[in-house]
């Protein structure tokens, strides 16, 4: 009897916490109050030192787990390959990982790689090319100078290349198995020319010439020390680790710093330009040159073309061509700011032939109306919030911390511009929309790419909405431009 007591006793107390707590519960979510986020982007200085020959090193130590994670980056990539031998940089940076070193076999050292645990790996891309090394912390000393190893005497096994070579062939004759290789090839055309690097494509013939001399070349003008930059995270001590980075680098002569990748000359031209492809679905893109990352209009741009069709379904594009009208399964924008040169803002969507000219026209339309009308407050709320609210995952770990500061340094980046990143968002205004896209975003001045079965994608919708006649009017007559042979490169004939 006692014990049944005590339990109506506590069963009585516990409901009335619970109509207590019941009468502090907000109605609805929507009513729940949080406090606001309080975040401080860290600063370069506190991660910041140089070794002695002056080599910069970012140091994020921490005791979380005991392994340690390093990146090198180096200035050169793409842009330093020869001409007629587009992807050597890239295939360079393959081979340094595979290809073993002056006094070890491929196949010894990956399976010293595989007995320590280690992870060692290069990449090259535009103008920036890495190497990067996760190990245990025990096993840190050996797998750093196995890393040095590969990058200042590389074996480059002509077998390890033989067999990436056939890959690569294998693959090249794909590139017109898809719409998107085409377009996205020929848009680079477009936008670069054949002269520029960016413009340009490996084939077979360059491939086939690449050999150990011309990889040994590329990999001694853009891997050592004067064109490098160090990022360490993970379980070490400051001191010690600057100390093993001093010594695994002495004796390696510095060579200068690769200049910057050279300026394109071509641009876009205006107009409208086909590739045939005999498929159900047309690929557009419709193109503009945009800015500098620099350019004070960088921010309120970002913005803009936030509200007009990169914020996915809240943006203008996507609701209008995807969720209105049911045009394309994905459709919006993005857009580019260069470091060296201006960048691009691109739109894009995939229609069936029929519908393609409609979602064009209707895409060309919204960028005539956030030209012509201001922005909602709305809209303009919720692209400001989308970069202020996510802007703390930019420094969401020690590796990409120490990116961001890599990158920074080789692009010198104003000092202030993390620090004042959100301020700048939050005053910009829907006059300051307006003003940018009637500056960057003239639908008069487009370049449209189409890929795409062009007798059913020029006569528009069976409603009569759009035709491609209609977009010729501003945009002048239809360039019809040859696919390539995925191996040459050269022109085939169109039908």
């Amino acid at each position: 009897m006692k014990h049944l007591t005590t339990t109506l006793s506590i069963g009585a107390l516990a409901l009335g916490c619970l109509a207590f707590a019941a009468d502090d519960l907000p109605r609805h979510p929507s009513d729940i109050a949080y406090p606001p986020l309080t975040f401080n982007p860290p600063s370069p200085s506190e991660f910041r030192t140089t070794l002695a020959d002056g080599t910069p090193v970012f140091l994020a130590p921490s005791k979380e787990f005991p392994l340690i994670n390093l990146v090198i980056t180096f200035k050169g990539g793409s842009n330093l390959d020869p001409a007629g031998a587009s992807g050597l940089a890239a295939m360079t940076a393959s081979q340094l990982r595979l290809g073993g070193t002056a006094s070890m076999k491929a196949s010894d050292l990956d399976e010293r790689l595989d007995f320590l645990a280690t992870k060692i790996g290069f990449t090259s891309s535009d103008w920036t090319s890495s190497a990067s090394l996760n190990c245990l912390a025990s096993t840190f000393d050996e797998s750093l100078a196995l890393l040095v190893d590969m990058l200042k005497t590389p074996g480059f096994d002509p077998s390890k290349l033989e067999v990436a070579v056939a890959e690569a062939l294998s693959e090249m004759k794909k590139r017109n198995d898809s719409a998107s290789t085409i377009s996205g090839a020929e848009w680079r055309r477009l936008s670069y020319g054949t002269e520029h690097y960016r413009g340009q494509q490996m084939t077979e013939s360059g491939l086939k010439g690449f050999n150990a001399e011309s990889m040994r070349a590329m990999a001694a003008s853009i891997f050592h020390p004067g064109n490098m930059k160090i990022a360490v995270t993970g379980d070490f001590d400051r001191k010690v680790m600057l100390e093993k980075l001093t010594s695994a680098f002495s004796g390696w002569t510095a060579g200068a710093e690769q200049a910057n990748p050279p300026v394109p000359t071509t641009t876009l031209v205006p107009g409208i330009y086909h590739v045939e492809k005999d498929i159900p679905q047309g690929k557009f893109i419709i193109g503009l040159p945009s800015i500098t990352r620099d350019d004070p209009d960088y921010i309120p741009f970002m913005v803009m073309n936030d509200i007009l069709g990169g914020g996915g379904f809240t943006s203008r594009i996507t609701q209008r061509v995807r969720s209105d009208e049911g045009l394309a399964y994905s459709a919006g924008s993005q857009f580019s700011a260069e470091v060296f040169w201006p960048g691009q803002w691109r739109a894009a969507f995939e229609s069936k032939n029929a519908t393609c000219a409609l979602a064009a026209k209707l895409v060309l339309e919204e960028m005539a109306r956030i030209r012509s009308t201001p922005v909602t407050a709305l809209e303009l709320d919720t692209a400001k919030k989308s970069f202020i609210e996510t802007f703390p995952e930019t420094f969401s770990s020690r590796d990409a911390t120490l990116g961001v500061f890599m990158t920074d340094e080789w692009t010198k980046r104003p000092g202030d511009y993390w620090t004042t990143f959100r301020e700048k968002v939050s005053k910009v205004t829907p006059a300051d929309v307006q003003r940018v896209a009637q500056k960057y975003l003239d639908p008069s001045k487009v370049t449209i790419l189409v890929v795409g079965k062009w007798d059913e994608i020029a006569k528009g919708d069976q409603g009569g909405r759009a035709t491609m006649a209609m977009l010729e009017k501003d945009l002048g007559p239809t360039k019809h431009v040859p696919l390539r042979d995925p191996m040459t490169l050269a022109p085939l004939p169109m039908k």
